[in-house]
């Protein structure tokens, strides 16, 4: 009889632990990183690569002729979101946002927050509604227009040969003059990675 519950005590444990062993992986320990550190832990898009392209951004657009020479405090920029033609599901709000804070930075350009206008506009009407005590009112009439559109998009190339899988990223950008049309500067920056597949049991 105490053999028959020994085996029901150490079955219930050989279940438990499978349980556990089943269950979803909570990460209850952490430390801080550096972020300029590289490390590829799978074959996905990263901050690294982000990092470089933002860099390959304000490089080419500072160096750009028409920016260069372009009088103090520098030309007024509307950003288009980065356009994602690779097979992977990428944060082109983040991306875009990263070349953005990486060229003001730069203090070469200065940026219109075109997405801000309609909340400008909702100000408006409230000053305009009498809430606001008359010497502090903003009124309309006042906002600059851009100079230039600023846009580009990112592709991959990908190949599998054998165990190695090289990956292209590819971004394209250019800066558009809004009242010619014509666009001022423009730059591709290719970033190569190259992963070998894990044999299992290794």
């Amino acid at each position: 009889m105490k053999i028959q519950a020994l085996k029901f005590v150490v079955l219930g444990i050989v279940v438990g632990m499978g349980a556990v062993s089943c269950g979803p992986k909570v990460f209850t320990k952490g430390e801080y990183d550096d972020p300029n550190r590289v490390e590829l832990l799978d074959d996905q898009f990263n901050e690294a690569d982000m990092q470089q392209l933002a860099d390959s951004v304000v490089g080419a657009v500072t160096q750009c002729e028409s920016v260069k020479n372009a009088a103090a405090p520098g030309p007024l920029v509307i950003v288009q979101k980065i356009e994602n033609r690779t097979e992977e599901h990428l944060d082109t709000v983040s991306l875009t946002n990263k070349f953005r804070t990486a060229l003001a930075r730069s203090k070469k350009v200065r940026f219109i927050d075109k997405a801000g206008r309609k909340e400008l506009e909702e100000e408006y009407q409230y000053n305009e509604g009498g809430n606001v005590a008359q010497e502090h009112r903003k009124k309309r009439g006042k906002q600059v227009g851009a100079d230039y559109v600023f846009g580009g998009e990112l592709s991959t190339h990908i190949q599998e040969v054998g165990d190695r899988k090289l990956i292209f990223y590819k971004l394209t950008i250019q800066m558009t003059n809004l009242e010619t049309s014509v666009i001022d500067c423009t730059e591709e920056k290719e970033i190569r990675k190259i992963f070998k597949k894990k044999r299992l049991g290794i």
